[in-house]
């Protein structure tokens, strides 16, 4: 989650490696500078993503953004789940996510919550991530 392994006894599931916030990270600074999203730059349908690393995928659509001209003000995140409870993860993660994006640790927070047992989160079936930034224009 966020390019950090969690010790959990169930994984994520997807065509890459599954790491759901780093997808939302890649949407969310794509869809804020107009440059798409991961499902058009990294489709399910190529072959070439299967198991693909999401913190690559993260670094190259952040790529794609540098090269748009825009840098990250703040990065806004929250992992809904039940379990692995992520707040003793909170800043491990974050450094992995300030990493990617190439900026201080202040710019990026991730908070944690759960379904109160709703849905297919609440029972522990799925995860979702959230993200939100503020892109500058260099």
């Amino acid at each position: 989650m966020g390019g950090v392994q969690l010790p959990f006894d169930k994984g994520e599931d997807g065509h890459s490696d599954g790491d759901v916030l780093a997808h939302a990270v890649c949407d969310a600074l794509l869809g804020a500078c107009g440059l798409g999203d991961i499902g058009e730059l990294f489709p399910s349908s190529d072959p070439a993503w299967k198991g693909a690393d999401s913190m690559e995928l993260l670094r190259n659509a952040f790529a794609r953004v540098k090269k748009a001209g825009w840098s990250v003000v703040n990065l806004d995140c929250v992992v809904i789940c039940e379990a692995p409870k992520v707040l003793p993860f909170r800043n491990i993660i974050r450094n992995s996510l300030a990493d990617a994006l190439e900026v201080p640790l202040d710019r990026v927070f991730l908070n944690g919550k759960t379904d109160e047992g709703l849905g297919e989160v609440g029972k522990g079936k799925a995860v979702k991530a959230i993200a939100v930034c503020l892109l500058e224009k260099l």
